[in-house]
């Protein structure tokens, strides 16, 4: 039997997502947002562990923040497509980027 750690669990559970699919989460304010500048599996990691420092660090810094009302209106307004994993009783979304950095639909 092989190990599995928690990081590769939790990739193996991250998946493309419509919008209108995440809007019920986002009604009920359990839909955060993690910046481009981060990785999610890192963000979803040091959440599922409770590991505090550097999950306060990102939420100061703006890097991971509940989903706005304009971020809400722009994902549907896009009709995108996220990046999203779940970390009870959190769903983490991330916008994929091109080279640029501008988000891709």
């Amino acid at each position: 039997m092989t190990d599995v750690s928690l990081a590769d669990t939790l990739n193996l559970e991250t998946a493309r997502i419509e919008w209108s699919a995440l809007e019920g989460f986002f009604a009920r304010g359990v839909l955060l947002r993690v910046g481009p500048e981060l990785d999610l599996i890192t963000v979803a990691v040091a959440i599922a562990e409770d590991r505090r420092d550097p999950v306060a660090a990102w939420l100061e810094q703006g890097q991971l923040a509940h989903v706005s009302d304009a971020d809400a209106l722009r994902f549907a307004d896009a009709n995108s497509s996220l990046w999203a994993v779940v970390v009870r009783p959190w769903v983490l979304v991330q916008e994929q980027t091109d080279s640029a950095g501008a988000p891709t639909h």
